[in-house]
């Protein structure tokens, strides 16, 4: 019925016309001008598979309904429902991107989410299409705060935030949902490494970060107090396992002291799929945090320095051979920049917080010049449900979302002479750089809507206002720009509204 549906009495050459068609529609959302072939080609191939996942996993029955088979319970039951997907690698760019560009249907994709919970009793952290057991985090929760804070409405919020309780507070009969681990992160503030729970580490650092986005969650929909400050005080649990004496996130034992030797060119173990220099930088909503633990934005510049200039050396002991993200990484030379895995993605964009934007404009360029090609070969490690294309997309426009959750968008360097995003809510925004080249990468200054703009980020809400944004760029870094304390991104640490509640903590 639904196949009938969808194509009626339409050959083969018509319902390819017009799935083109529909391709075009969704493409020419953002229209970008001033680039290469090759760029063109990157750009919307990127945008292509950034849209090809979650899948939708409903019909619409006779009456004109939509309905799904739950793969949880076995039965049909209304509404919507979407699969093959993995938080830990989505929650990152991919769901952002659809929050800013595609809201009506983020919208859908939540409520999904509700369903999932109300029909398994838990939120999936991969579904394919019920829940798999792999994948680590609860990054559900920052899917569905970041959503909510802007502004997504027409999902069951309450039933979210229950499922986002249960999960906060719940080992899973899965490692995929729930949180492995979960006694001892709540009790001791991290998940020891020799209490038999592998990647303590990663999973320590993404509750986290989830439970921060729970945190600005529990503010928005106001509810008690104490519990606000619960979750505030667990954002802070990444601090547990620094250890300064090597400035690294490293193994802590269950009474408290170091896992030794520490080898942190070592994948596996105590992290996902990377190595401590991958997983230092997993603090995306406080890195003035991470920089005052570093000992300061010189000391924090200096290890983000010592990422590209670190041979691409590692011991994969753990797996006892290289798995291929280590291949790519090795292959690529960047360093220990493993951007073919995806928890190091993001921290290009963490000079920002330094006071050295100009880096990111720099190293920003060189990944998409480098790592993406318009050939077979062109993509640099996974797809992982579209995360590393949107990767790209955002980072041709010229900026990322660091931290969902945040708001923000932080500024890179566009790749086009300008890029014109036409907003579901019926206003466009555009990025204009017309002296863009690829020798004219770096920021000289900016303006926003006609004045002057020093700011190393972009606000959601700013965005969806629409306007125009201005980049004179230039063959040399300009030092200046972007470089005060008040110019840099959100910082969980620096939060006013944080300082009033934290009461304590």
């Amino acid at each position: 019925m639904n196949l009938t549906r969808e194509v009626a009495d339409d050959d083969f050459d018509t319902t390819c016309q017009k799935a083109k068609a529909i391709w075009n529609q969704n493409l020419g959302r953002i229209e970008v001008q001033g680039g290469t072939l090759a760029q063109y080609q990157n750009f919307y191939t990127a945008f292509y598979r950034a849209l090809l996942f979650p899948r939708d996993f409903s019909e619409i029955d006779k009456d004109g309904r939509q309905v799904h088979y739950s793969p949880y319970n076995g039965k049909v039951l209304p509404g919507p429902l979407y699969t093959d997907n993995g938080f830990w690698d989505t929650f990152r760019a991919v769901f952002p991107f659809l929050t800013l560009m595609y809201p009506e249907q983020n919208a859908r994709m939540m409520q999904g989410l509700a369903n999932t919970f109300t029909e398994s009793g838990w939120l999936p952290e991969w579904a394919s299409p019920g829940h798999r057991d792999c994948m680590i985090g609860s990054n559900s929760a920052a899917i569905i705060a970041d959503s909510y804070l802007k502004g997504i409405r027409g999902c069951d919020i309450d039933t979210l935030y229950k499922g986002i309780l249960k999960n906060s507070e719940n080992a899973g009969p899965l490692s995929s949902v729930g949180r492995l681990g979960v006694e001892y992160y709540n009790k001791m503030g991290y998940i020891p490494c020799d209490v038999g729970i592998n990647e303590s580490v990663a999973r320590t650092l993404e509750y986290s970060y989830d439970d921060f986005t729970i945190w600005k969650l529990a503010q928005a929909l106001d509810r008690p107090q104490d519990e606000i400050d619960r979750f505030y005080q667990r954002a802070n649990f990444y601090k547990n396992v620094f250890d300064p004496s090597t400035n690294f996130m490293r193994g802590k034992k269950k009474d408290g002291s170091w896992a030794a030797p520490f080898v942190p060119e070592k994948w596996g173990g105590d992290f996902t799929e990377g190595c401590a220099w991958h997983y230092t930088w997993s603090v995306f909503h406080d890195p003035q945090g991470l920089i005052d633990l570093m000992g300061g934005k010189e000391a924090f510049a200096a290890k983000l320095d010592a990422v590209f200039t670190t041979p691409p050396k590692y011991d994969c002991s753990y797996y006892g051979f290289p798995i291929h993200e280590i291949i790519e990484m090795a292959v690529m030379d960047m360093g220990q920049y493993a951007h073919g895995n995806q928890p190091i993605q993001h921290m290009i964009y963490l000079y920002n917080y330094a006071g050295q934007p100009w880096k990111a404009q720099k190293w920003v360029r060189e990944v998409m010049n480098r790592l993406y090609w318009p050939t077979p070969d062109g993509l640099c490690g996974d797809e992982d449900n579209g995360q590393t294309s949107a990767w790209y997309v955002f980072s041709a426009l010229g900026f990322y979302p660091v931290c969902p959750g945040s708001g923000q968008y932080v500024i890179g360097a566009p790749l086009f002479k300008q890029a014109t995003l036409h907003l579901q809510n019926g206003r466009t925004f555009t990025i204009e750089a017309p002296d863009n080249s690829a020798e004219n990468l770096y920021i000289q200054s900016a303006a926003f809507n006609g004045r002057p703009y020093t700011r190393t980020f972009l606000r959601h809400e700013d965005i969806l206002k629409g306007g125009r944004i201005r980049f004179e760029m230039g063959p040399e870094p300009n030092t200046q720009w972007g470089t005060s304390p008040d110019d840099a991104p959100y910082s969980m640490s620096q939060d006013k509204q944080a300082d009033k509640d934290k009461r304590g903590f």
